[in-house]
């Protein structure tokens, strides 16, 4: 896992639930992929052809609340951000994004001082988001969980644990 990167922000509100992050009426299509860019199609249908590799989410607090729709987190997995940082998450979308490889950091006062389009440089060394010269602490990781996001998710995580 790499331990320093940096991405635009995308921001995003409180209680963001699971039929904004994937609308139910895409969950029927063929795989993760074709249904990536409905991601937020009810609050904002553009917003997933915006995204690009290692862009940043900052979000209110309660984020993933709702369903416990594993494709949830793997939508943002397959989109390619780096990681979600938000005030709170729903604890199953919490622990469901891990198992899909999906990075989660929480702060309660980076959403107040970022706009979106802003660079964030994540530290998870040192557990700090920066924000030009303004630094947030962020709750640390466990070493296991950071080592699911390496490797893509709980299923390739424990393959690779256990040399298969």
């Amino acid at each position: 896992m790499r331990n320093n990167f940096s991405g635009k922000v995308w921001k995003l509100g409180d209680d963001i639930d699971t039929d904004i992050i994937i609308p139910t009426q895409f969950l029927a299509l063929e795989s993760v992929e074709a249904m990536k860019k409905y991601a937020f199609h009810p609050l904002r249908p553009e917003l997933a052809g915006f995204i690009e590799p290692g862009d940043i989410i900052v979000a209110g607090k309660n984020f993933g609340c709702g369903s416990s729709r594993e494709q949830a987190p793997e939508i943002l997995a397959a989109l390619n951000v780096s990681c979600v940082i938000a005030k709170s998450y729903a604890r199953i979308f919490y622990r469901n994004a891990f198992n899909n490889g999906l990075l989660l950091l929480e702060n309660n006062a980076l959403y107040d001082c970022c706009e979106e389009g802003d660079q964030l440089a994540v530290n998870l060394e040192n557990s700090q988001v920066l924000l030009g010269e303004k630094k947030f602490e962020v709750a640390s990781i466990a070493e296991d969980l950071l080592q699911m996001v390496e490797a893509g998710g709980l299923v390739p995580f424990m393959k690779k644990l256990n040399g298969k």
